[in-house]
């Protein structure tokens, strides 16, 4: 009977959960009466804080600060006196003049202040005594110093209880502050002492910086340690160079000796020839090889006369290198006389030119190159060893000189200050303070500004203290459902209609008026079924004694009528939308607490429904199940859900046309299941086959234990009725939790609502 709907057609899209104008409205004017008593309360307290206060009597002083004269600085400024520092307040006012705030406001200014004006003067109307201690306390605490924006000025004031006493202590303070100035910025003669002791401790001490320093540049032999580091990478990035060309030249040269060995290999080398003397050939090729070295030390040592001097430590090395090589060619010349004639350098090799066809010319330059390796990679780790010294000696001695330097600049000021102290203790300094005063004290007037503060802070409290209660009220204490957005919102399930509370509406008036005859009804949140004598299980009167004076839901005259029928408008509407046309359509309404409405609504909604000519329209009350009286209507007797299926038996039910009012309860001849659930499931079949277009069942609360749950899987729609204002939004949420276990279709009713924002302000339809 029921077609499957989208679960996404039974919600509504989710709101953010911040405060909207809506709200606010809401809950400014729900609360109205409840701000403005706290808002009364709160004018009446500053009214009473204005009135008991005792007064306050103020008195205001301006002093100027052009500059601070330091006594201790250490470089006097031109045109100031000796050994005075000059110290000016920034564009701000800030830096020097703040310092100035904080002498002002020293306790032991108002300590000195105290005992020149007396303490128990000061607190004669202050419970009076003569304690010094509280009386610098009064003083302090009725002190204010400000700088205004962008100046040097320092504005005092100064509050006191005694009119009589404000003037006279604000005086006697500017005149303590001059004093207490001038001690703590020019005194002379304090720190003579100390500075003589500072500047010889650092003469001491730099002297033996001096002596540390020396020693250890005599130790690691390096006089400037950036010259020697300069020095030391550019002999280590040359003699590495040469040591690259003369390998590269040595790998050269062997490629040649052993290609010219195989074209010429009849061709006698060098050694050969020389096998017939007396000269071992290792001597003769010791001494061609010493003499090529000397060649390229010479040459060496050319180079870099061009660029240092004989004193550099590059060429002192070069030059006892040739002396070395010197002096073995020597050796080997007075051992083997012939060996000179025997091993002359090659001409080629002399001149440092290409290799000749000549294998022992070759052999020669390949026993040159090594000898020159050998001797550039001596010479390389004689660098490296140099570089190693310098680079371990360099931070004791960077740290040395830096502690020097130091030394030094500290020893100079403290000797300048203690110069610029003896001129100053000579000359008087310290005698004008550079400070004038702009405005003496003020005579004594009431201080009107001591109380705007809490007398405004006590109305911002009535004012904004009655909102922050409300908003506490609706926001965190009071969770129940009150608007339409609230459902939408925290519920997210769809609102049919919104029907108002008409007896809060008409004055909180019990019954209102009706405008035809006469009669009184209830607000239409529980009114009266013409023509029954029981009583639903939601509280509310769904069958009553058949009485002319009551209005019944489904009478024209029923001041909810408008509501019943957008609600049938809503409904049908949601039906059309998702095309459901098949009959009778089934719909539940139901609540969450008894009372809620749920007859009213469902008899006026059966009603509005009857009206529209499609067909008949049966309202079933479902909280007659328990041995409940047995219905009556007109002096008849009522029929059943069973009987009102069937055309023949169904008369007694109808109270009008089209509408028929039947009850759940059992029949003596009812074969039926006793359990409602089952009960209800075998009459489904008639149901379909019976001639009703709707089927409405007054159902009872939804709760844990209650039939609705489960019946609602049998529904087209489930209407729940809110009442706004009691149901819980907790509550709510987890009777729809039940419901969605059935995979009912859900919407909501909000009854008794409270329309409290006016029209123009109002933010829902």
């Amino acid at each position: 009977m029921k077609q499957p709907i989208n679960v996404q057609a039974r919600t509504v899209e989710a709101q953010p959960p911040a405060l909207n104008l809506g709200d606010l409205y809401y809950i400014f004017f729900r609360h109205k009466w409840m701000i403005l008593v706290i808002f009364l309360a709160g004018i009446a307290g500053a009214a009473g804080f204005y009135l008991t206060k005792p007064p306050v009597y103020e008195s205001e002083a301006k002093i100027l600060i052009r500059y601070i004269l330091e006594n201790k600085g250490a470089t006097p400024a031109p045109g100031t006196p000796s050994g005075s520092l000059v110290m000016s307040p920034d564009s701000r006012g800030e830096n020097i003049v703040n310092s100035e705030i904080q002498i002002l406001t020293s306790l032991d200014l108002a300590g000195q202040v105290a005992d020149l004006i007396g303490p128990e003067k000061i607190l004669a109307k202050m419970g009076g005594g003569n304690d010094r201690n509280r009386a610098a306390a009064v003083i302090r605490n009725g002190l204010i110093v400000d700088v205004p924006q962008h100046s040097n000025i320092l504005r005092i004031l100064f509050r006191h209880p005694d009119p009589s006493m404000t003037q006279p202590i604000l005086s006697q303070l500017v005149d303590s502050y001059f004093k207490r100035h001038v001690e703590i910025h020019q005194g002379v003669g304090a720190l003579d002492d100390f500075f003589s002791r500072q500047a010889d401790q650092l003469r001491s001490r730099l002297s033996q910086t001096e002596d540390d320093l020396k020693k250890l540049r005599t130790d690691t032999q390096i006089l400037s340690l950036e010259e020697n580091k300069h020095t030391v990478m550019a002999e280590r990035e040359r003699i590495e160079q040469d040591l690259f060309s003369a390998e590269a030249e040595l790998a050269e040269q062997t490629t040649a000796l052993n290609a010219l060995q195989k074209l010429f290999p009849t061709q006698p080398s060098l050694v050969q020839t020389t096998t017939n003397t007396l000269v071992p050939s290792e001597v003769v090729d010791r001494y061609r090889a010493l003499g090529v070295q000397l060649n390229d030390l010479k040459k060496q040592r050319s180079e870099l006369q061009f660029h240092f001097t004989d004193e550099h430590p590059a060429v002192k090395r070069l030059n006892e290198q040739i002396t070395l090589v010197e002096s073995e060619k020597r050796r080997l010349t007075e051992e083997h006389p012939t060996a000179a004639s025997m091993a002359p350098v090659p001409q080629a090799v002399a001149n440092g030119g290409k290799s000749e066809t000549d294998p022992a010319t070759q052999y020669l330059r390949v026993s040159s190159l090594e000898a020159k390796i050998k001797v550039l990679t001596n010479q390389l780790e004689q660098v490296r060893s140099t570089a190693n010294r310098v680079i371990e000696a360099e931070p004791a001695i960077t740290q040395l000189q830096r502690k020097r330097d130091v030394d030094e600049a500290s020893y100079r000021y403290y000797v300048s200050s203690l110069e610029q102290a003896r001129v100053d203790e000579s000359v008087g300094a310290g005698k004008i303070t550079n400070i004038g005063v702009v405005q003496t004290p003020s005579p004594p007037a009431r201080d009107i500004r001591a109380l705007l503060k809490p007398v405004g802070g006590i109305l911002a409290f009535g004012l904004f203290g009655g909102l922050a209660l409300a908003l506490l009220i609706e926001k965190f204490l009071d969770q129940t459902l009150k608007r339409v957005s609230d459902i939408e919102r925290l519920v997210r399930l769809p609102v049919f209609v919104s029907v108002p509370d008409l007896v809060w509406q008409n004055g909180h008036a019990r019954f209102s008026k009706l405008s035809r005859n006469g009669h009184s009804s209830s607000n239409g949140h529980s009114s009266k079924a013409a023509g029954t004598t029981a009583t639903n299980g939601n509280g509310n009167a769904s069958a009553m004694v058949e009485n002319q004076a009551e209005v019944a839901p489904w009478d024209a005259q029923h001041k909810l009528r408008s509501y019943f029928e957008g609600l049938r408008d809503r409904l049908i509407t949601y039906f059309e939308v998702r095309d459901l046309t098949h009959k009778p359509k089934l719909v539940a309404v139901t609540s969450c607490n008894r009372g809620a409405g749920v007859t009213t609504m469902a008899a006026g909604l059966a009603a509005t429904l009857s009206e529209t000519g499609d067909g008949n329209v049966l309202l079933v009350d479902m909280n007659l199940d328990r041995g409940v009286a047995h219905p009556f209507h007109q002096g008849k007797p009522g029929c059943a859900l069973s009987e009102a299926l069937e055309n023949a038996t169904r008369d007694p039910a109808q109270v009008q046309d089209n509408l028929y009012l039947v009850t759940a309860y059992e029949t003596k001849n009812d074969k039926l299941p006793r359990v409602l659930p089952k009960r209800f499931a075998h009459l489904i079949p008639r149901m379909k086959s019976s001639d009703y277009d709707y089927i409405i069942f007054d159902m009872p609360p939804i709760t844990q234990t209650s039939v609705t749950p489960r019946l609602a899987g049998f529904m087209d729609m489930v209407i729940v009725v809110i009442e706004s204002g009691t149901t819980g939004q907790e509550i709510v949420k987890r009777a729809n939790r039940l419901l969605n276990e059935s995979r009912a279709n859900v919407a909501v009713v909000l009854n008794k609502h409270r329309a409290y924002v006016p029209a123009r302000f109002n933010q829902e339809l």
